[in-house]
């Protein structure tokens, strides 16, 4: 079930159209600000945004354009009653995937949300037999279930499996998980160790370099 965070302020319309999605199988959470909205999305995942333009405080442009600055790329969609060509233009510039003017009809709305996360779906997830990384939610499943890795855990893990079947450096490493910090051996030792309890062979220490990832060996 796709979780879906929308981001509108006429409340009505967002209960309706929070209704429609939910009766089609979708978990729906309603956001009526962009300041609410920050909150929501840096606290829970989502697969797919859907963000009106004309927001109190911030328009949904900037809300999107700062989710995006913080490595937030949840595909998004702009529901919206502008017509200008020019706030078109900015929404695919700040990162939006489609663009839906008001008033629109709910079934091709839901065929575009089902297309693009059928997209996103095929770029964003890497399966290793029972395992699979969901690059979207930052996180690793076994089985369907979520292992609710720590942020520095899984882009220790996306940086290996991205870089097989070559090495990755030391220095990979601490650019990728310090970048404006002191490189911590100590804390990337253990965090090897705990990807190994997941992959025990397919992890492999390069000695005096780094390590790799078998894909083969999962």
């Amino acid at each position: 079930m796709a979780k879906i965070l929308l981001l509108e302020d006429d409340r009505l319309f967002s209960q309706s159209l929070s209704d429609f999605l939910e009766e089609e199988g979708f978990e729906v959470v309603c956001a009526y600000d962009p300041l609410s909205a920050y909150e929501i999305a840096y606290n829970q995942n989502f697969d797919l945004y859907l963000f009106d333009i004309n927001l109190p405080f911030e328009n949904g442009l900037i809300a999107l354009e700062q989710l995006r600055k913080a490595d937030d790329f949840t595909p998004a969609i702009f529901i919206t009653s502008r017509e200008d060509q020019e706030s078109l233009y900015k929404g695919f510039l700040v990162g939006a995937d489609d663009y839906l003017k008001k008033p629109f009809d709910l079934e091709e709305l839901l065929l575009r949300m089902k297309a693009l996360l059928k997209r996103h779906e095929k770029r964003e997830k890497v399966v290793l037999k029972e395992f699979v990384l969901d690059k979207s939610r930052k996180d690793l499943f076994f089985k369907d279930k979520p292992l609710n890795l720590s942020l520095k855990l899984y882009k220790l893990l996306e940086l290996l499996i991205n870089k097989a079947p070559n090495a990755v450096s030391y220095g990979e490493i601490y650019e990728t998980l310090w970048p404006e910090e002191e490189p911590n051996n100590a804390a990337m030792r253990v965090y090897i160790t705990k990807l190994k309890k997941y992959f025990p062979k397919a992890i492999k220490t390069i000695r005096n370099y780094g390590y790799s990832f078998d894909k083969s060996l999962v």
